[in-house]
């Protein structure tokens, strides 16, 4: 027995955490930048070491199942040493933004009907008449009441709107609602305007919103989906309809939980990882949601990038927190 003892512990004495980490990076090919999955390479999975730093427990205990669970490619060989990675990324999502604020900064932009009547689309008369009817009205917005008044059409409204926003004006060309369903939960769809529209040559992923551009949703589905996000708009009704297709596809199965704070956040995605016991994780935050992606087979990572081929073996879960 003090054999067996020495050698373990100089086993472990020459891997420090910081080692470990080098290791599972040069191993699973893991880029935290963009927050690809695991590249998949013939490695055993016994050499798998767990990621939580300053654990060497995982290396003492041979027998434990090193394929599962993986969060954002680190096996945790306790919960632990999952909180621990867990703990990290929530840190890592949150910054220093106040949990549950949506607010983006106000960007100063032409008015849409300044934009219409510099392009000569309309004229000065047309638009004090739309904003005369819109005042009175107190609704609408002004594209509409354009359109209404003066016979506008909705591609020159959105052609406008492209201009406004500096993004281009996309077509329904190659878009598959069955498969666009697959990239972000429906809830995400419905309450940011926006729809995933193709993907073109497996590096692309082009986002449509209705009226305006959103950012920081564009910058979470990039990371999550490993894919390129290009932002454009889609004229209304061509919006609608295609929206509409997307919310009527399957999609990932989603559990939705409001939690009070970081704590009980980071305390939701521990059971959850524990409970599924996925193959591959990756955590991103849209606003005051917290969205995790849980991969629970290898088969279900064979989508493009990290969009999975059909909805069996991945779990969604939202967390709204605040």
């Amino acid at each position: 027995m003090p054999i067996l003892g020495k050698a373990v512990g100089s086993a472990i004495s020459v891997r420090p955490p910081r080692a470990l980490a080098v290791r599972n990076a040069e191993i699973f090919g893991r880029d935290s930048r963009q927050g690809m999955l695991p590249q998949h390479v013939a490695v055993p999975e016994t050499q798998r070491m767990c990621g939580a730093p300053g654990c060497n427990g995982g290396w003492t205990m041979p027998w434990k199942n090193r394929r599962r669970p993986i969060f954002e490619q680190e096996w945790g060989c306790s919960t632990k040493c999952i909180s621990t990675l867990v703990g990290a990324a929530v840190r890592r999502e949150t910054g220093d933004a106040v949990l549950g604020n949506r607010d983006e900064p106000h960007r100063h932009r032409v008015p849409l009907g300044l934009v219409l009547l510099a392009q000569g689309w309309i004229s000065h008369p047309q638009l004090q008449t739309a904003l005369e009817a819109q005042r009175a009205s107190g609704r609408g917005r002004i594209g509409d009441w354009l359109a209404q008044g003066c016979g506008l059409d909705e591609e020159r409204i959105t052609r406008g709107l492209g201009v406004q926003w500096s993004c281009p004006v996309l077509t329904m060309d190659g878009f598959s609602a069955a498969s666009m369903a697959l990239v972000m939960p429906k809830r995400l769809i419905a309450e940011f305007g926006l729809i995933p529209l193709r993907i073109a040559g497996s590096t692309l992923l082009y986002m449509a919103f209705e009226e305006r551009m959103n950012a920081a949703v564009a910058l979470g589905v990039e990371q999550m989906c490993g894919l390129k996000v290009e932002s454009g708009l889609l004229p209304g009704t061509q919006f609608e309809q295609a929206r509409a297709a997307v919310l009527a596809a399957d999609g990932v199965a989603v559990k939705f939980k409001p939690v009070a704070d970081r704590d009980a956040l980071t305390a939701g995605i521990v059971r959850a990882v524990e409970q599924t016991q996925p193959v591959a994780t990756r955590l991103v935050r849209i606003h005051q949601y917290y969205w995790l992606r849980m991969w629970l087979e290898s088969g279900a990572t064979a989508g493009v990038g990290s969009v999975p081929p059909s909805p069996e073996d991945v779990e969604d879960h939202l967390f709204l927190v605040g």
